[in-house]
Parts: structure tokens; C-alpha cells; sequence
């Protein structure tokens, strides 16, 4: 069989830019290594992530604050079991759904793992081998867990985020190692249920990557959730037994101050690496770069005319929706069109609640740059629907240009943040100024308002409800 394209991986990269090549005309092949299609993102990260998120947050809710709001219940408890048949059944759904659109867009589908013989012609091993020719390929393998060898990574008592979502029973104690976005949505879920949760990072804040304030913000309201963190530690034992694992770190400003815990589990969320074992890339001439990525040139186009890659195999954000925007991108390059991606346009977001999303630079990067800026912000705890829904955590931080107010970030800690940041990249896209978005009429009472708020403190520091 001969192919105009084929996407080697069927995450949120590879199916969306199997979609894209299949509606401009071209005839496409989508290889995947596992039985089901989504890749990471539909099966142990996005998805199955966000449906625990959401069943810990229903449990905490009525715990917490169901009686202030008028509901009483007797015998609360968690049934573990049924949560993670919920989260089954949700990612269970979406497989199905992709499976609807490779057939509807008549995508060829094959299962089993893809590996490049030459440029043209790609090897599928499962249970049978299976040899396709193809024109072009795009290369969407995404990203695997970063596991060192020392922390002994057993998948039973020393666990990624894959096995956090799989757990039948809540931990009496946890230790996370990293407080990136990973370790803090999952020790989010576990704290919620009722779990003793401890976070060690070796640098001196969580969600470094974001806005200085955003990290702040965050630790606090996790805190209040029960969360513990030890920053500027390293972990430096972690030895699992049959029933508990032993975790030892010691302070980076002190060697001789150490911590130690003996918890039910450990989970390691240092971050990531791009997954591109076995696939043959030195048949074609592909080399890796020192972080293990697949490098590109500006069409997201190899070293190898025709061979394309998207997503967490290549530089930038691991990001379903950066894959993505890549994934149309690339197919649209290929029929010569001219499409166009704005990679600081791309939003972040830790789906903790509150959540915390961001676009654009942060304060720390204007600095660094040299960029006079003005910042505008606003606490959700004046917001009236904040009050009303009882989601007093949080702000929005506005960035704005000091000469020509245009907006330059925008980071929002607080309830509906992941909804709430479309708004900002849209502005963003159309290099829109503080002052355009505080003229824009915002429906009261919303979350939102709380952004026109902070956009009229970053223009002419004249927030009206604070």
C-alpha cells in the first residue's frame, strides 16, 4: 500500500494531523504502537487526568463546603473503585470517538510499532510485520516519564503518573517528587481524598516555568488543602519495600539537613523526555539533539525532505494543544499554503483547582528583556461571583506595555483560569492593549470581569472594585 502521507502516532499531534492531511486530499496512514489511539494524552495524561481531578473536587466540595451551602450528607466516603471505572469510561468514550474520525476522514489505521526502513518506506511490527511506502511522514511519537535509575522505579510503590491513575485504593501517605504541573494536578487529586501529601523540588518555587505570582498563589491555596512542600531539596534515596517506600532529601542550603518519609507511595513527576526509541531515525539519517529531540527547521521539516515531526519529540512546550496547532501546520505546509503558529501565544495551564493558566510573557522574562512594562492586578476574592460560588482564591495579573499599553502576558490564578485564558489569546493575537480589553463589556457577575478589572489597574491603575 502507498501513501501520500503517514503519522507515525496517534496523540493529539498525530490524529489531528492525520485529520488535517486526510481533508486537504491527501490519501493517509496513521500508525500506533498500542491497541487504542489518543496516545498519552487521551489515555494516562489529559483526560483520565482531568475526569479524577474533577471526581476529587465533587468528594472535596461536599466535604468541605456542601453544609455552608445549604446540603447535608451523612455517610460520605470515597469509592475508589468506582472513580477510576468513571475515568475508564471517559477515556474509553474518546477512544471511541477518534476511532469515528479516522473512519469518517478514511485514515488508514494500523496498530503496532512503526520504524523507518528508508524515507519512503516504514516497517509496522506487531504481531505480524507489515511494510507501507509513503511519500512523506510525520513523526508524533510524543513523550515518556522521566524515571532515573536510582529511584528504582518499580510501577507498584515508586510510580509515574501513569500508575497514579490507576490506584484502587486512596494512599494513606505520598511523596511527589517535582512540583511541576504533573505532580501537582495528581497530589491535588489524592489531597482532596484524604491522602498525606508531600511535594519536594529542588528549585526554590513550584511551577517554575510560570509567573513568579501564579507559583505563589498556587502554593498557598494547596497549602490550605493540606498540601506540603519542601522546596530547595533533592531527593537522594528513594527504596520501595512490598508495603512502603522509603524517601530521604536533603536541603540544597544545608547538606546536613535531611528529610525522610516512609509512604505508601512515591511518585516521580520530574518531567518528561521525547519518546523516538526504536524508530529507525539512523536509517534515514536523523540525529537527536542533547535533550533527545528531533530537530526541525522552521516548516517543522527534518533534515530529511518529507519527514516532518510535531509535538513533544521536537523543541518547545509539551503541550497536546501545542502538538496540535503542529499537526495543522505541518499538513497545510505540505499542499502549500502558508499557515502560521505564535509559539508565545501558546496558553499553559495546571488544571489544580484553583487552576492556574498563563499566555505571553511573564514578569520575570520582561525583566530579564528590558522591556518597560506596567502590571495590572485584581484578587477573585473582590469578584461577586467568586463570593457567590465560594472561590475566593486567586487573581489576574495583566502585563501590559508601559508606552503602548499593548498586552504583553496575562496570568490568571483562580476558578475557570483554563476557560478564561481563550480570551486573553485572542486579544494577544490581535495585539490588543490593556485599555481595548477593559472597554470590552464583560457579563456580570463572571469570573471573567475579574480580567477586565486587572487590565484597568494595568492601564491607568483605575480597577473599579477594589
Amino acid at each position: 500500500m502507498t501513501y501520500d502521507v503517514t503519522v507515525i502516532g496517534s496523540g493529539p499531534g498525530g490524529y489531528v494531523a492525520a485529520i488535517r492531511c486526510a481533508q486537504l486530499g491527501m490519501k493517509t496512514a496513521l500508525i500506533e504502537r498500542y491497541t487504542v489511539l489518543g496516545g498519552t494524552c487521551l489515555n494516562v495524561g489529559c483526560i483520565p487526568s482531568k475526569a479524577l481531578l474533577d471526581s476529587s473536587e465533587h468528594f472535596h466540595n461536599a466535604d468541605k463546603t456542601f453544609k455552608t451551602h445549604g446540603i447535608t450528607i451523612k455517610d460520605l466516603k470515597v469509592d475508589m473503585p468506582q472513580m477510576i471505572k468513571r475515568k475508564k469510561d471517559v477515556v474509553l468514550e474518546n477512544n471511541k470517538g477518534i476511532e469515528f474520525l479516522m473512519k469518517k476522514n478514511k485514515i488508514d489505521v494500523y496498530h503496532g510499532h512503526g520504524s523507518f526502513i528508508n524515507k519512503n518506506r516504514i516497517r509496522i511490527t506487531s504481531q505480524e510485520i507489515t511494510e507501507i511506502d509513503t511519500e512523506r511522514v510525520i513523526i508524533a511519537t510524543g513523550s515518556k516519564p522521566i524515571v532515573p535509575a536510582a529511584f528504582n522505579y518499580d510501577k507498584q510503590r515508586v510510580i509515574t503518573s501513569t500508575e497514579a491513575l490507576n490506584l484502587e485504593k486512596v494512599p494513606g501517605s505520598m511523596v511527589i517528587i517535582g512540583g511541576g504541573v504533573i505532580g501537582l494536578e495528581l497530589g491535588s487529586v489524592y489531597a482532596r481524598l484524604g491522602t498525606e501529601v508531600h511535594v519536594v523540588e529542588y528549585l526554590d518555587r513550584i511551577i517554575a516555568g510560570m509567573d513568579a505570582d501564579c507559583s505563589r498563589e498556587l502554593q498557598k491555596s494547596l497549602k490550605g488543602l493540606g498540601m506540603q512542600f519542601h522546596l530547595r531539596h533533592a531527593v537522594t534515596e528513594v527504596t520501595p519495600s512490598k508495603t512502603k517506600v522509603k524517601v530521604v532529601a536533603k536541603s540544597r542550603d544545608d547538606e546536613s539537613k535531611t528529610l525522610s518519609w516512609n509512604v505508601d507511595y512515591c511518585l516521580v513527576a520530574i518531567g518528561r523526555r521525547p519518546y523516538t526509541d526504536n524508530l529507525g531515525l539512523e536509517n534515514i539519517g536523523i540525529t537527536l539533539d542533547e535533550k533527545g529531540r528531533i530537530p526541525v527547521d522552521q516548516h517543522l521539516q527534518t533534515s530529511v525532505p518529507g519527514v516532518y515531526a510535531i509535538g513533544d519529540v521536537i523543541q518547545g512546550a509539551m503541550l497536546a494543544h501545542k502538538a496540535e496547532e503542529e499537526g495543522v501546520f505541518v499538513a497545510e505546509t505540505m499542499v502549500g499554503q502558508k499557515p502560521h503558529i505564535n509559539y508565545n501565544l501558546i496558553p499553559g495551564v495546571v488544571y489544580t483547582w484553583p487552576e492556574v493558566a498563563s499566555v505571553g510573557y511573564t514578569e520575570e522574562q520582561l525583566k530579564e528583556m528590558g522591556t518597560p512594562y506596567k502590571p495590572g492586578k485584581f484578587p477573585f476574592r473582590a469578584l461577586g461571583r467568586a463570593r457567590a460560588s465560594m472561590d475566593l482564591d486567586g487573581m489576574v495579573k495583566v502585563l501590559a506595555h508601559k508606552e503602548t499599553d499593548e498586552i504583553l502576558g496575562v496570568h490568571i490564578v483562580g476558578a475557570r483560569a483554563a476557560d478564561m485564558i481563550a480570551e486573553a489569546v485572542a486579544l494577544m493575537e490581535f495585539r490588543a492593549s490593556a485599555e481595548d480589553a477593559a472597554r470590552m463589556s464583560h457579563a456580570h457577575p463572571t469570573y471573567t470581569e475579574a480580567f477586565k478589572e486587572a487590565c484597568l489597574a494595568a492601564t491607568a491603575n483605575r480597577p473599579i472594585h477594589v
